[in-house]
């Protein structure tokens, strides 16, 4: 049994939310993962595997951390050095011979530079097990922008930790696309330190069948007039079950920072469940914060409203989900792999 993604700040036991215990079995015996396209044009990129010691103020948990640090089958650092914004993207292509990935990614955005990094998972026929850090060194006046895609398939399990450390006047943005997995297990926790430091965390979930989503997302503020929006929009059908814990924390030197949380999910179903635990934080004054949380059925008028026009209600249905969802895709410039998640959603709202 395997108890992982603690909340910062522990909740009554009733809600069932402080961490989740999942019975499954880490593996021991992990080969070489030979199925990562790389895919960079960036000459001001420089790629190596020599990742600096892992060392996570959260994570998911000790057994999955120590797996990464002892066992990864991948470790790339990449260091930014463009002042203009490009794409570097890691695409890993799980399949027969390559089912185990255990990977370290470290990235170092220098200041004054400009990247988009996109990390796709893909296993379409291969039941896979994916668990991975991704660090983040933002320096002064950077500008990144990551785009997380799990398309793993649904006896897959998904594991990742991401950790952000954001100085003065950096930017980072992120899109994460979580749809894979029977169980897809997420800790992201951003330090903002600098002055003017600003995060945007964007997150669209999709569950069906009997999928598993436990989000537990933690935002520091230490600079002051940083900034952090977290904004995550969901849908559950058949008998799919979401957790989400957002943390926005005001720590002491942070004054005049501000923070938001939203999270909405969309129940397609009487059996799909969510839960959501947001929380506000704070120990410096003139600060601002705001979280809202809210789960609820399609709108019936919408739906009733879409129909009228010709459609059946399952494309109706899938319209609205894709509505739901379009303001976060749209920050997805790629538009080979927005086609590639809007055919993702079809498929599984199937």
């Amino acid at each position: 049994m395997l108890k992982l993604n603690e909340t910062p700040v522990r909740t009554a036991k009733n809600f069932r939310i402080n961490n989740i215990e999942i019975n499954e079995k880490i593996p021991t015996k992990i080969k070489e993962f030979k199925s990562l396209e790389t895919i960079c044009e960036d000459t001001k990129v420089r790629l190596t595997d020599n990742t600096s010691p892992i060392d996570l103020s959260y994570g998911l948990g000790n057994d999955l951390i120590e797996q990464v640090k002892e066992n990864a089958n991948v470790r790339i650092k990449a260091e930014i050095n463009s002042k203009t914004n490009r794409e570097l993207q890691f695409n890993f292509n799980f399949d027969n011979s390559n089912n185990n990935l255990i990977e370290d990614i470290e990235i170092d955005a220098n200041e004054d530079t400009k990247e988009t990094v996109i990390i796709k998972y893909v296993s379409r026929e291969v039941d896979s097990y994916h668990n991975g850090i991704i660090r983040v060194n933002a320096k002064k006046n950077s500008n990144l922008t990551i785009v997380v895609v799990n398309l793993l398939n649904d006896n897959s399990n998904n594991f990742l930790s991401i950790q952000n450390n954001i100085e003065e006047e950096a930017k980072v943005n992120y899109c994460i696309v979580d749809f894979g997995g029977k169980n897809s297990i997420t800790n992201y926790y951003s330090n903002i330190i600098g002055k003017n430091a600003d995060n945007q965390l964007n997150t669209i979930y999709l569950g069906n069948k009997n999928q598993v989503f436990d989000l537990n997302y933690i935002a520091e503020l230490r600079g002051e007039k940083s900034n952090v929006s977290i904004e995550v929009q969901g849908a559950l059908k058949d008998n799919a079950k979401k957790n989400f814990k957002g943390t926005i924390d005001f720590k002491r030197g942070c004054k005049k920072a501000t923070g938001n949380e939203n999270e909405n999910c969309m129940l397609l179903s009487d059996t799909a469940k969510s839960i959501a635990l947001p929380m506000l934080l704070c120990s410096e004054e003139d600060v601002e914060g705001n979280h809202s949380s809210s789960a609820g059925k399609a709108d019936g008028k919408e739906l009733f409203y879409i129909m009228s026009r010709g459609f059946d209600y399952k494309a109706a249905m899938k319209l609205l989900v894709r509505a739901r969802f379009n303001k976060i895709l749209e920050s997805i410039k790629n538009q080979a792999l927005k086609n590639e998640i809007l055919y993702e959603i079809d498929k599984r709202l199937d």
